[in-house]
C-alpha cells in the first residue's frame, strides 16, 4: 500500500539537493567554526555562506539573520528577548492574535505568568485579523505584537503591511511567525515593515532542528540561551553546521522556484477543492475561503463525521484533522474555534497541505480516499 503524503504543513522531506550539500560536513568537514585552523576556518564559511543565502532569500542583510534551532526557538527569542530587554522589570505588555501556533501562544502565556500584560486580539470569519483590532489592542507600555504571516491550519494569510503601520506609528515593535509562508510565498521583511521574522527550516525541505530568526537592525535582544556568545550574543551555542548548510541550500532552491512552484501548488489545492466539492455537491465548507491563502493549504470540513475517525479508515493517506503540534489532542483547535465554526463541524474537518513533489496522481487518488472514506463513515 503506497502511501500518498499530502502533510506538507506538518513537515517537508528534505530536497535531494540538499541532502547532498550537507553530506561532506556530516564526514570531513566536521570542524567547530569557531576554531581557527583550516577545518574550522571551512564550517565557518559555510556558516556564513547559508546566512547570505537565507539573508538573499528575505532580501534583507545577513548580519540580520540569527540561527536557531527551529522556528519555536526563534519565536521564543523574539518574545521573551524583546519583553525581557525592554520591559526587565515585567512592567511591559504584548498583544498576539488568538491564531497563533503554540510557539507563539505558549511564550505569551509564560510572559504572562511573570507579570507582563497580554491581549489576544481576535480574527473574523476568514481567519484574517483586523489591524484596526489591534491598533485597539496597544497600550502605552506595549512592547512587542506577534500576529504569524500565515495560519498553518487553514492557510490565511495575514495583513503584515498595515498591522505593521498601526505598530510603528506607536513605536511598537512587530514580530511575524513566517514559517508556514517562507518558500512559499514572497516574505520580505523590510516591504512588510517586519521587525521580526521567524523560519523553520523543515518547513522548507531542510532538515528539523533549524530555524533562522531575521532581527532588523538596530534592535536588541535578551538572549534565552546563554554561553559564549555566538550568533551576534544573542544565541549562544556551538553551531549546527550541516544543518544550518542545509537551510541555505533550501533557501537558494525556495528562491529560485518560488513563484513557478506557488502556481503548481495552487493548481493541485485547487483541484482537489473542486474535484471534492463535486463529488461531495453541496455539503461541504471551505474555511478561510474567502480571504488570501497559502496556495498549497486546504481546510475542509465534512459533515455529520469525525475527521479523527474517518481517516482512519484511509491509513495510507498521510493529511490531519489540523495542525500536527495539536495531533491526537481531544481539544478543539483554537483557530477553528476563533473563525466561529462550531465543535461538531470543527470535529469533521480536514487539513490537506500539498507540496513540491505532490502529483495530479496523487490528487485523484486522495479524493477518491476521502470521498469513500467520508460516505463509509457517514454508513451512506
Amino acid at each position: 500500500m503506497q502511501s500518498i503524503y499530502l502533510d506538507y504543513n506538518a513537515t517537508t522531506p528534505i530536497a535531494p539537493a540538499v541532502q547532498e550539500a550537507v553530506l561532506p560536513f556530516l564526514a570531513q568537514h566536521f570542524g567547530n567554526p569557531s576554531s581557527h585552523h583550516a577545518l574550522g576556518r571551512a564550517c565557518h564559511e559555510a556558516v556564513e555562506d547559508s546566512r547570505t543565502r537565507v539573508a538573499r532569500l528575505l532580501a534583507v542583510d545577513r548580519s540580520e539573520i540569527v540561527f536557531t534551532s527551529g522556528g519555536t526557538e526563534s519565536n521564543n527569542l523574539a518574545l521573551k528577548g524583546v519583553a525581557l530587554r525592554q520591559a526587565p522589570a515585567a512592567s511591559g505588555h504584548l498583544v498576539i492574535s488568538a491564531i497563533e501556533h503554540p510557539a507563539v501562544f505558549e511564550p505569551a502565556r509564560y510572559l504572562e505568568s511573570l507579570g507582563y500584560g497580554l491581549t489576544i486580539v481576535g480574527c473574523d470569519s476568514r481567519g484574517v485579523v483586523d489591524p484596526m483590532s489591534v491598533a485597539t489592542a496597544i497600550r502605552s507600555d506595549t512592547v512587542l505584537v506577534s500576529v504569524m504571516h500565515a495560519n498553518n491550519e487553514i492557510g490565511s494569510i495575514q495583513p503584515i503591511r498595515e498591522i505593521a503601520r498601526v505598530c510603528h506609528a506607536r513605536d511598537v515593535l512587530l514580530h511575524t511567525d513566517a514559517a508556514q509562508t517562507i518558500g512559499k510565498i514572497s516574505m520580505r521583511p523590510r516591504e512588510l515593515g517586519a521587525d521580526l521574522v521567524s523560519l523553520a527550516g523543515h518547513k522548507m525541505y531542510a532538515p528539523k532542528g533549524i530555524g533562522a530568526l531575521y532581527v532588523r537592525r538596530g534592535i536588541s535582544l535578551e538572549p534565552i540561551l546563554h554561553g559564549a556568545g555566538h550568533e551576534g550574543g544573542m544565541r549562544a551555542g556551538t553551531e549546527n553546521v550541516p544543518h544550518i548548510v542545509a537551510l541555505g541550500h533550501a533557501a537558494t532552491l525556495a528562491e529560485t522556484h518560488l513563484n513557478e512552484a506557488a502556481e503548481r501548488l495552487a493548481m493541485l489545492r485547487d483541484l482537489l477543492q473542486q474535484r471534492l466539492c463535486d463529488e461531495i455537491r453541496g455539503k461541504l465548507s471551505v474555511n478561510a475561503a474567502e480571504a488570501e491563502r497559502l496556495p498549497n493549504t486546504l481546510s475542509i470540513n465534512f459533515p455529520g463525521v469525525n475527521g479523527s475517525s474517518m481517516l482512519a479508515r484511509v491509513p495510507e493517506l498521510c493529511v490531519s484533522t489540523g495542525a500536527a503540534c495539536h495531533s491526537g489532542s481531544e481539544n478543539l483547535s483554537p483557530t477553528l474555534t476563533a473563525i466561529g465554526l462550531t465543535p461538531t463541524r470543527t470535529r469533521g474537518t480536514v487539513r490537506v497541505s500539498v507540496g513540491w513533489y505532490t502529483t495530479e496522481e496523487e490528487i485523484d487518488r486522495a479524493c477518491n480516499l476521502l470521498v469513500s472514506a467520508w460516505e463509509t463513515e457517514r454508513g451512506e
